[in-house]
């Protein structure tokens, strides 16, 4: 069965509301103070985003077709007729409780590629460039890395694996990927009973802070669940001013050096050292680990601080 990715509507509608909020933080006297969009930081978003969405559909159809493919057939082979998991069930069809299922194993998977690409310094280097700006707004969601549509289909693979369709699996992460969007804005306050389930609007101002308190913090995509359970869950504080980016920004609108400041970083940090060990780590340890403290990663900060 054949399905339209919801990125192919959605991106229209993306510009569409970036331009109104961008217009609204202009023209409105309230939302002037804020002082949402600045045209370079703003332009090298919407750069950003381009090459994404150059990018994403070539790796995500190859993703799609072969590697969700390949692992589709080969966990869920046709036995007398009939698609079957290896496993000895009967592979899943499309009845609505199935899409319901693959959307939240999708949010589950989702998680878990998000968290490690804040505690796994060579994937932070590629997420790094979604965080770079010191604004947020429409503009900021689009402000995508070019290199994590690389490596994140393999935290999915095991979707497929287990008998969902592949092509399911693609809508849901389209769907995903609009709810991430619509998070990006000032403007939605907190949404009562809905904080309690959803990943929401203020949760995700927390997650673009660089405040101590804030960092590596709300990492779901459609619910909050998963931060609550595994304990990166952090509710808003409105007595709190946020300063949003990265405490080592790579101060510059050019795209080049924000797709690569943080690779040229792990490289300069790997010579500190002879040791390989000290090697590895400063390439996949948690951002900010050094092997004589001279930096140090959120965890070991709040340790000392909190």
């Amino acid at each position: 069965m054949d399905f339209t990715n919801p990125l192919v509507y959605g991106v229209p509608c993306f510009l569409g509301l970036i331009l109104v909020e961008l217009a609204y933080s202009k023209h409105s006297k309230k939302a002037k103070k804020k002082q949402l969009y600045f045209w370079k930081d703003f332009a090298a978003s919407m750069t950003m985003g381009i090459g994404s969405a150059i990018l994403a559909p070539l790796t995500k159809t190859i993703a799609a077709i072969v590697l969700f493919n390949f692992v589709y057939e080969f966990f869920n082979p046709i036995v007398g007729g009939i698609r079957m998991n290896i496993m000895g069930y009967e592979s899943f069809g499309y009845a609505w409780y199935i899409w319901l299922s693959c959307q939240f194993l999708d949010d589950f998977s989702y998680y878990w590629f998000h968290r490690q690409n804040h505690n796994i310094r060579f994937l932070w280097a590629a997420h790094v460039v979604h965080h770079s700006s010191q604004n947020f707004n429409l503009g900021t969601a689009v402000r995508n890395g070019w290199f994590t549509v690389l490596y994140k289909p393999f935290f999915y693979m095991w979707i497929p694996a287990i008998g969902f369709p592949p092509e399911m699996l693609v809508v849901c992460l389209g769907i995903e990927a609009l709810w991430q969007f619509q998070l990006h804005t000032v403007y939605v306050p907190k949404l009562g009973f809905i904080e309690k389930i959803m990943n929401t609007h203020t949760m995700h101002q927390v997650h673009h802070a660089q405040n101590a308190a804030y960092m590596d913090k709300n990492h779901g995509g459609f619910l909050n669940i998963f931060d609550r359970i595994f304990g990166t869950w952090k509710e808003l504080d409105e007595t709190i001013e946020i300063k949003y980016g990265v405490t080592h920004a790579p101060d510059s609108n050019n795209p080049l050096t924000i797709l690569t400041h943080e690779y040229k970083d792990i490289w300069r940090d790997m010579k500190k050292s002879t040791n390989w060990y000290h090697k590895f780590k400063y390439a996949f340890a948690a951002p900010g680990w050094s092997h004589d403290g001279s930096t140090q990663t959120i965890k070991q900060q709040r340790k000392r601080d909190f």
